[in-house]
């Protein structure tokens, strides 16, 4: 096990919880990629599968939760799509019966 590798590891873990509480109080898809997400998302998978062929430990674990963790945010973000586009639609039937 590369201590290095779990010390980054550790620090993304910590940072997704932030950004998924941020995306389920905002309900807004503002500051987020859903593109963002699938590069990380890969990036894990990428990892996952060199520990699987190279070295199979313990940091696979890590690898599977931070994963997970882009996994929720990324669908928090499709949430607050539909959210957005319910309330646009929404705002704009507003405006048709209000002028018409």
């Amino acid at each position: 096990m590369s201590i290095f590798e779990i010390i980054m590891l550790t620090c993304f873990g910590f940072a997704w919880p932030i950004s998924i509480h941020k995306s389920w109080t905002s309900k807004s898809t503002g500051g987020k990629s859903p593109v963002f997400s699938y590069v990380i998302i890969i990036g894990y998978l990428s990892g996952m599968t060199h520990k699987w062929l190279n070295s199979r430990d313990l940091v696979m674990v890590l690898y599977a939760i931070n994963m997970a963790m882009v996994t929720v945010d990324l669908m928090l973000y499709y949430r607050n799509k539909r959210l957005e586009d319910a309330a646009k639609a929404a705002k704009g039937l507003e405006t048709v019966h209000t002028n018409g």
